[in-house]
């Protein structure tokens, strides 16, 4: 993986939904497992901001429907806390649909992106609108 690590309170369990913050067709996606993730036995893989997932798409266009895509998380409504002490918590649980290497596959970011997925994904960074 590439970029800086960083220990954020996972927020988003398996099979949570959540929204397609990009413009590649797919608009809700639901989290099947977290990538490169050393587990607990016996414990749900769980992500927070910043991590590579694995998704199926659930609500989107024809093309994008039924198929499984990595992706970022760059929102989540669990508020969890930055080195400086304060916290953070956004509206919703969002997504970013990249490749394995952490490619960005649209063109464009709706709304916020957390500065820990920027810092960590430089190409969801240069994409990103606005870095909370």
């Amino acid at each position: 993986m590439r970029g800086i690590a960083g220990k954020q309170t996972r927020g988003l369990p398996t099979m949570a939904r959540l929204q397609v913050a990009d413009n590649t067709g797919a608009k809700i996606a639901q989290l099947i497992n977290v990538r490169k993730l050393g587990g607990t036995m016996r414990r749900y893989p769980a992500a927070g901001v910043g991590d590579l997932i694995k998704v199926s798409v659930k609500r989107g266009t024809p093309d994008t429907r039924r198929q499984m895509f990595d992706a970022v998380v760059i929102r989540q409504r669990r508020p969890f806390r930055r080195v400086d002490g304060t916290w953070v918590q956004f509206e919703d649980n969002a997504c970013v649909i990249t490749n394995e290497k952490g490619d960005v596959q649209g063109s464009d970011i709706k709304g916020p992106v957390s500065r820990e997925a920027a810092e960590r994904w430089p190409r969801i960074a240069a994409t990103a609108k606005q870095i909370v």
